[in-house]
């Protein structure tokens, strides 16, 4: 490849042609977005397992369905689900539209205007629903005013946010008609009445929802597992529990799990091993494609809540090193591997003149994800390709250019950074060098310093034993 610095380079706008070295575990990639399967990635850290589950989740068609959870008037622990496809919620928009009645936030109840967000509760000044302090007194416009003896007890004030308020509008006569007051993407506020609710098809709308998987969302999810709440999901304490005057209705305290967000796209949990026990949970939601949300602490107002039977239907793509195959529950393994793929993760790709290209082109990927470090010349991208032969041999004791990109970028960044803090317009070959000498890891620089492991030990031995022997004659 011709060029005279990496900005020359043209990047492919195809995702899975941004991975290099890892030709089966891209073509497999495709495979599973096009047929919805499962993929177990297995190599050390580095190697790209993050980028194919990212390119796995470009390459399959956005999201059709809306999830929300409904009251259930007859037994509020129990709230509802309800799964919108994209053509109904389309076509209600539509209507919705040109049905509704728009408001200013001054021109609504009170009350309204506090739960939408746009009036503060505390002074009563008005203000855009996102601006979470009130610019007037400073208070949270998002919680409840309780007294000082609720925040010591409980610990924290219920929030009380919604995106939709159900009141009702009485007559001289003193009959009853049902209003909804609703804030918009725009920030606006729209009213609708029976009359305009006639219109609409879509027959539950004025039934109390909340929206937890919306339409318009990301199809790459990214867990850690790190609790059950963030993975399975959760139903928010509240001091007040459901009670309609004081309390927020359970409905509303639904916070859905990572399984539940990545519905219709890409579940990727990186360290899978990391999982432990809740690997038979993720096991259970893969085979249901459905799991339920519940209250996870019992000490809390929503360990009574319970929302059955939520959508999951995700592809689910692990990451794993090969030392904790073992600690993968064979039951899960086998769930993947009976519906998808294991993928070994190449870690050194042959020394030819298209890896070379390959590995310049990744270095001007990098270098413009960054934003903060100029271009690198051919010249410095030489020493890398360089530095990438040294690092096969080192780390896998065999010829060709490491896989390791993680490294790499930290090279390139590491360059880049000398290069602007000199106010240079490039990275250049000196550049690149002195970054290749400070990139090393700390295994490499004890080798370098001491000679081997045991004479550095021996070195901090001595050192200590010195100290020791100071402070006895003192």
């Amino acid at each position: 490849m011709r060029f005279t610095t990496t900005a020359d380079i043209p990047l492919p706008e195809d995702p899975l042609k941004t991975i290099i070295g890892q030709e089966e575990a891209v073509r497999i990639a495709r495979v599973v977005a096009r047929q919805r399967r499962n993929m177990l990635l297995v190599g050390p850290p580095g190697t790209g397992k993050s980028m194919v589950a990212q390119a796995i989740s470009v390459l399959l068609p956005r999201p059709q369905q809306e999830i929300s959870v409904i009251h259930n008037p007859n037994n509020p622990e129990r709230p509802i689900v309800e799964v919108r496809e994209k053509d109904s919620i389309e076509k209600t928009f539509k209507k919705k539209k040109d049905a509704g009645k728009s408001h200013s936030p001054s021109q609504v109840p009170v009350f309204v205007a506090e739960r939408l967000g746009f009036r503060c509760r505390r002074c009563g000044a008005l203000s855009p629903h996102n601006i979470h302090a009130c610019p007037s007194c400073g208070s949270d416009k998002y919680r409840k005013e309780s007294t000082p003896f609720d925040d010591l007890l409980f610990g924290f004030q219920a929030e009380v946010l919604e995106d939709r308020v159900h009141t009702t509008r009485t007559f001289p006569n003193g009959k009853e008609e049902l209003v909804i007051y609703e804030r918009t993407k725009d920030g606006k506020i729209v009213s609708y009445d029976k009359d305009s609710l006639k219109g609409l098809e879509y027959g539950a709308f004025a039934r109390p929802r909340k929206i937890i998987v919306p339409l318009h969302r990301n199809p790459f999810v990214q867990a850690t597992g790190a609790s059950e709440t963030e993975l399975l999901g959760d139903i928010k304490h509240d001091p007040y529990g459901g009670h309609p005057e004081a309390g927020i209705p359970p409905y509303q305290r639904v916070v859905p799990g990572a399984i539940h967000e990545a519905h219709e796209g890409v579940l990727f949990i990186d360290e899978l091993s990391t999982l432990g026990y809740l690997q038979r949970y993720l096991l259970t939601a893969m085979q249901e494609k459905r799991f339920s949300i519940a209250g996870r602490n019992p000490s809390s107002t929503g360990a009574a809540v319970k929302v059955e039977h939520v959508p999951c239907d995700f592809l689910f793509v692990g990451a794993i090193n090969t030392a904790d195959l073992p600690k993968l529950l064979p039951p899960l393994r086998s769930r993947i591997t009976g519906n998808g793929y294991e993928v070994l993760m190449s870690t050194v790709m042959p020394d030819t003149e298209e890896n070379r290209d390959a590995l310049a082109r990744f270095a001007s990927q990098e270098i413009r994800k960054d934003g903060k470090i100029p271009h690198a010349t051919h010249e410095a991208i030489e020493i890398l390709i360089q530095e990438a032969k040294r690092r096969a041999k080192l780390i896998d004791d065999t010829s060709g250019l490491t896989l390791r990109l993680r490294d790499l970028s930290g090279i390139i960044k590491l360059a880049g950074d000398i290069a602007a803090l000199e106010g240079a317009q490039f990275i250049t070959e000196e550049h690149m060098k002195v970054a290749a000498i400070k990139g090393k890891g700390v295994e490499e620089q004890i080798n370098d310093k001491y000679g081997s492991w045991f004479k550095a030990e021996m070195s901090d031995y001595h050192y200590k034993k010195g100290s020791s022997d100071n402070r006895e004659v003192g």
